[in-house]
């Protein structure tokens, strides 16, 4: 080797898995941005000059950088100004209303309560929280308490009141306002939850860059390098846009994005963007522009996604419907013509089979077109489903940590036979189909660990197999963690695999993620060391 290919960063002493189906290395080379080598710890020991960085990974596990493959960048870093509602921090309605409470002490009368995470199917008795009862708790606030999906938002009679909704306010389009004798129950899903959010305060242009920074650290932590930003849009247009350019350009963006633009009637950002020409490739290895999303229907747990047969015990419940055919076909020729990869939000199998069928139109209009159109969630599927995506290219994009942390719920409002066969993901891996994962935080959050528990076991929280033979082997599951998330952005050529030339973003575990325990993985694994751009920015030790 001549001087020039003195590595600037060496990693030696490990077990480094370079990407699926290489050989496992010991040692691997950064020189710049990019990867050099990996191989023996000799083979390396050659590429190391006097002014290499050394890393002694004393047997640590090292891999391609996490690709979170769908989640929200901005909302996960905003979620640290509100309650944790999720049910680590409060298992029961009664320690949820507590937290409230606590936050209404420090608040000032007349100020929102807002809080994030809840998830009543963890509750002993299964039960929402209710206007009555936030009522009772917290007179003096308004209060929104949003479901752990983000589908559903439970909110107190002064909240109902300031966003001018009564028993006789009609549902708006692709939205439901709960209603039981006669009276509100504060229950507001999908577009309803709209009428709310629109009168709480909106986050300055610095708040949401801090939440980028925030967000994006956060995920560092976890050995994510990147990430798809999913609603790009959802919380103040345009003005995201100019956050993640301020971001970027002052060195506050820490991981890098794949950002989806919101397409939905009445909240696009697309149109503004097209004018600027940010369509789907532009932008920088850090931030570029990624699909455009439309929402198809709701969350299976919150009994909002759309489905074929009804819910257990709601015979006249299919979940909702947000677009009628002819509108979203619309979308998707329009988007798609003006550059956009679709990456549309359906879980259940109705909302999949009507995206299928706008994509399809799309493929018969062109084709050859190279467009690699995703379904995001994509919950709910048979066969002959599988084999239309196969044939039209659509790519499954979903989250393995909703097996973990809903699993459970699916089978109560569903049934064993359509529950235990959410999200199969070794399925679409037998198919040849990419499937990507992620946590879609803050619904879940963004710890992979819980995501590759279930790949490898298929197990929930509370133990329940949800589907056996959709269990992925140890490396298929890191794969669909690094290689399938780039593909899905049409990255695969310059990350998901350390190999050189690529990208050099890594991430050095505590242990072996293709030889331990899924049980080990789960409680016992940390992230020790996280390289983004050949550099260190996370260092645990």
């Amino acid at each position: 080797m001549n001087s020039v290919s003195k590595a600037d960063l060496v990693l030696h002493g490990g077990k480094v898995w370079t990407g699926y189906g290489n050989p496992i290395a010991e040692a691997v080379a950064v020189v710049g941005n990019k990867v050099l080598a990996s191989g023996s710890n000799a083979d390396i020991e050659a590429l190391t000059g006097l002014d290499t960085k050394v890393v002694d990974l004393a047997g640590r596990f090292v891999m391609p950088g996490l690709n979170d493959a769908h989640l929200h960048l901005i909302s996960t870093g905003l979620l640290r100004g509100k309650v944790d509602a999720t049910a680590d921090a409060a298992p029961t309605r009664a320690a949820l209303i507590a937290a409230l409470q606590a936050r209404a002490a420090g608040t000032p009368k007349g100020a929102w309560v807002m809080a994030r995470g809840f998830d009543q199917t963890r509750y002993p008795d299964g039960l929402m929280p209710t206007a009555q009862e936030l009522d009772a708790a917290l007179p003096d606030h308004p209060v929104s308490v949003t479901r752990a999906c983000g589908h559903v938002t439970v909110v107190n009679s002064r909240a109902l009141a300031l966003a001018g909704i009564d028993i006789d306010t009609p549902d708006p389009d692709g939205g439901l306002i709960g209603r039981e004798n006669g009276a509100l129950t504060g229950m507001l899903a999908e577009n309803a939850q709209n009428l709310v959010y629109d009168i709480q305060p909106t986050p300055s242009l610095a708040q949401i860059v801090d939440a980028i920074e925030a967000g994006g650290r956060h995920l560092l932590q976890f050995g994510i390098t990147s990430c798809m930003d999913a609603a790009v849009g959802q919380i103040d247009g345009m003005t995201e846009i100019e956050a993640y350019r301020q971001a970027e350009q002052s060195g506050r963006l820490p991981v890098r994005v794949w950002a989806t633009l919101l397409g939905d009637p009445g909240s696009s950002i697309v149109e503004p963007c097209h004018a600027e020409g940010l369509v789907t490739g532009t932008g920088s290895d850090m931030f570029r522009i990624g699909g455009v999303k439309v929402f198809t229907d709701g969350s299976a747990g919150g009994r909002t996604a759309w489905m074929r047969r009804p819910y257990v015990g709601q015979p006249d419940n299919f979940g909702v419907q947000m677009l009628p055919d002819a509108q979203l076909f619309e979308l998707v020729d329009r988007y798609t013509a003006m550059g956009y990869t679709m990456v549309c939000h359906g879980i259940g199998d109705a909302a999949i089979d009507q995206l299928i069928r706008a994509y399809e139109r799309v493929r018969a209009a062109d084709p050859g077109h190279k467009h690699r159109h995703r379904i995001e969630h994509c919950g709910y599927v048979d066969d002959a489903l599988n084999q239309r995506m196969l044939k039209a290219g659509i790519l499954p994009a979903p989250q393995q940590a909703f097996i973990y942390d809903f699993g459970d719920a699916y089978v109560t409002v569903l049934g064993p036979e359509r529950g235990l066969h959410s999200y199969p993901i070794a399925t679409w891996d037998r198919l040849g189909m990419k499937p990507s994962t992620g946590s879609d935080s803050p619904v879940c959050s963004p710890n992979p660990f819980p995501d590759l528990y279930a790949m490898m076991t298929r197990k929930t929280h509370k133990g329940t197999v949800m589907e056996a033979s959709e269990i992925l082997t140890p490396e298929q599951a890191l794969r669909a963690y690094t290689e399938h998330g780039a593909y899905s952005q049409g990255a695969e050529a310059v990350k998901g695999r350390l190999e050189p030339g690529m990208l050099a973003d890594i991430a050095v575990f505590s242990g072996d993620l293709l030889t331990a325990a899924p049980e080990a993985i789960l409680h016992g694994t940390r992230c020790d060391m996280t390289i983004l751009d050949g550099r260190i920015v996370h260092d645990r030790g």
